[in-house]
């Protein structure tokens, strides 16, 4: 399932958001003062979080979520809050740790269960919803497509996800972003077309009863995502 590049990326993106980052993301995703780029950020993330909330029932009693790279939980503590048993989970101990303080006790008949580790781990289970939101965007597509396919096998209703698309705008900024030093960047987005997603998706066996459903883009300044929903036929 995995590849020599998917388990590179992995290592890269654990260092990153458990030592390089962990403060600037504890900060931008608090309420906190922030700089005007960051504050545009956090707003593109707050829609991007809306969105994919919204394609799942307002009622989730009785079912079972995976919250895949759940950073700080705040996705996490919605889904709960309407009565999900949330598996959430991320390679940064930093931001599970966080995400475990920031929980809020009442969670309306909610229950979530922090876990710091691969959000492929086949231990895990199967779930009702699985949800990827900015957590494949650093991956490359063939990498992708099979994270995507080894959910939808662990899927009962549907998986939603984010992932950068390829825009004019999009390698613009990332193209300046290499002008940086390496100690300040994080790993490489990897930007792909939705149609190319799409056909790598449609070309796996364990796709075969699955369909694209909704999808949005957000943009809000340097922050750029697609949201993309795969419902079970």
């Amino acid at each position: 399932m995995t590849s020599t590049s998917y388990v590179a990326r992995r290592g890269e993106l654990e260092t990153y958001f458990d030592r390089t980052a962990s403060d600037a993301w504890a900060k931008l995703t608090s309420d906190a003062k922030v700089s005007g780029i960051r504050a545009k950020v956090r707003a593109g993330r707050d829609q991007t979080r809306a969105t994919l909330l919204s394609w799942m029932p307002q009622d989730l009693h009785g079912a079972r979520i995976l919250d895949a790279g759940c950073g700080t939980g705040a996705l996490s503590v919605e889904a709960a809050r309407r009565g999900a048993h949330v598996i959430a989970i991320d390679l940064s101990a930093t931001l599970v740790s966080l995400a475990r303080e920031r929980a809020p006790q009442d969670l309306n008949g909610g229950k979530i269960e922090f876990s710091v580790g691969a959000m492929m781990d086949p231990a895990l289970g199967n779930f009702d919803y699985i949800v990827g939101m900015d957590s494949l965007i650093h991956y490359k597509g063939a990498d992708m497509a099979r994270v995507l396919a080894g959910f939808a096998a662990r899927t009962r209703c549907s998986v939603m996800f984010t992932f950068a698309p390829l825009t004019p705008l999009l390698g613009t900024l990332l193209t300046v972003g290499k002008l940086f030093p390496r100690s300040d960047r994080s790993p490489a987005v990897e930007p792909i077309g939705k149609i190319s997603l799409i056909k790598r998706l449609r070309a796996m066996p364990d796709m075969a009863r699955w369909h694209v459903g909704r999808d949005r883009r957000v943009t809000a300044s340097f922050y750029i995502s697609h949201a993309l929903e795969l419902v079970r036929s």
